[in-house]
């Protein structure tokens, strides 16, 4: 045989309370669009450790809040992709938000929106943004070796049961 084996640990992370509910309208290439619809989202983490011993262990719990709290500002709000060719912002009263998208005019109450920095609402671009967001709020804790302890992580958000997207890093050592 070969050199030694390559073990690996990964821990998964899905729980009902890990979700959010959301509306948005997926746009097309040619700039077309659904209509506005919603979903109940949910996010499953996956993580890839370095080795599962005492000194090293991590919590689930850390990963679980974190998440909870990504999901949280997301939440029964309207999601837009801010950065879609189709999508412009106009002047609306006090307390609203008013955008074109596709040429048809929405105009909802400004707290009830969420407008994300991407070209599309997708479960491709949530699973993503999701995931920076979630490593960007975890590694605020700097008494735990993040990236020492951790050699990949994929975060998946579903749309419906058997369908959504994951978005994984590999990270280097």
């Amino acid at each position: 045989m070969g050199g030694p084996d390559e073990r690996r640990w990964k821990i998964h992370i899905r729980k009902d309370n890990l979700k959010f509910s959301a509306a948005h309208m997926t746009v097309f290439p040619d700039g077309g669009k659904e209509g506005l619809h919603g979903h109940n989202y949910q996010v499953e983490l996956e993580v890839e450790l370095a080795e599962p011993a005492l000194a090293r262990m991590l919590s689930y719990q850390s990963f679980k809040r974190v998440l909870r709290s990504v999901c949280a500002v997301w939440d029964e709000k309207v999601l837009v992709a801010g950065a879609n060719p189709w999508f412009e912002a106009l002047s609306g009263e006090g307390g609203e938000y008013a955008f074109r998208l596709c040429g048809k005019r929405y105009v909802l109450p400004v707290d009830e929106v969420a407008v994300l920095a991407v070209d599309n609402i997708t479960a491709e671009n949530l699973a993503q943004l999701c995931f920076e967001q979630f490593w960007e709020k975890l590694t605020k804790d700097q008494t735990v070796a993040w990236r020492e302890q951790i050699l990949a992580a994929s975060l998946r958000v579903e749309e419906s049961r058997g369908q959504g997207a994951t978005y994984a890093v590999r990270f280097g050592r």
